[in-house]
């Protein structure tokens, strides 16, 4: 992917993301994360390859179809992007409006929604009285409502304090739980040791996956079995000792005297 004439920004990448999954995206400032975000909510194309998006190819699908897709993923930007005229209950509740619903048939999941995350008694209130936390949950709520198969979150915890993020971690651990494939950029490794997660890291332009920690730990235990097994049919064969026969004539101790008693 490149704009305009510059240099390419994200190159020769190749991946899948697994409906249900929960993957973090890491990378120093400026590696493309925002980019590639932005490639998988539909917001850019790109420049060369191609997106399949549920069987579909993004690079080739209509613009008249491009909205009904885009209702299937959620987006947690980074700067909330909050509407200041409105109060928590309409910021939230704009997808379904936008989408065509009228209040009466979303008002009792809205204000449902608002209660999971710890918001309902701020349904009222208009984001400029919010805390930093409070405003990113609602623009959580906001890429949720729609009941979205996957959603991005664009350094969710960037804006809070450390006790706010693990709150918030945990809040898309269970949106995960419930069948939502999760995907959250963030430059917080002490976040991303929270979650037993595949990790994938932008470098240079290029992607590099990380496997889950029980896989590696799976992957590690195996090839130390294949070793061990390895080992022990490459050992030289030893022969037990045969315990000697009394009555066998080349035994040295067999008695061939016959004795009798005299």
């Amino acid at each position: 992917m490149r704009y305009g004439r510059g240099p390419e920004i994200l190159r020769d990448l190749s991946f899948d993301l697994p409906r249900g999954s929960f993957q973090f995206l890491t990378g120093p400032s400026g590696a493309g994360k925002t980019s590639l975000l932005r490639l998988i909510y539909l917001a850019a194309k790109p420049s060369r390859g191609l997106i399949s998006y549920f069987g579909r190819d993004a690079a080739t699908l209509p613009r008249n179809e491009l909205p009904d897709l885009r209702r299937r993923v959620g987006v947690v930007f980074q700067e909330f992007r909050l509407l200041g005229h409105m109060n928590v209950f309409d910021n939230v509740a704009l997808p379904l409006r936008v989408a065509g619903r009228k209040r009466q048939d979303y008002a009792e999941d809205v204000a449902e929604l608002l209660a999971w995350v710890g918001l309902g008694e701020k349904m009222n209130a208009l984001p400029a009285t919010l805390s930093g936390g409070e405003q990113q949950r609602v623009a959580i709520a906001r890429a949720v409502v729609g009941q979205p198969e996957v959603l991005i979150a664009d350094e969710p915890t960037g804006n809070v304090d450390p006790e706010m993020g693990m709150r918030l971690l945990r809040l898309f651990a269970e949106l995960n739980k419930l069948g939502t494939t999760i995907i959250i950029a963030t430059h917080d490794l002490q976040l991303v040791r929270m979650l037993d997660a595949p990790v994938m890291t932008l470098s240079n332009g290029h992607l590099h996956i990380r496997p889950p920690r029980s896989e590696r730990l799976r992957m590690r235990e195996e090839a130390e079995a294949e070793a061990e097994a390895e080992r022990v049919s490459a050992a030289p064969a030893v022969a037990a000792p045969r315990t000697p026969d009394p009555d066998d004539p080349s035994n040295p101790d067999t008695d061939m005297t016959g004795g009798h008693d005299d």
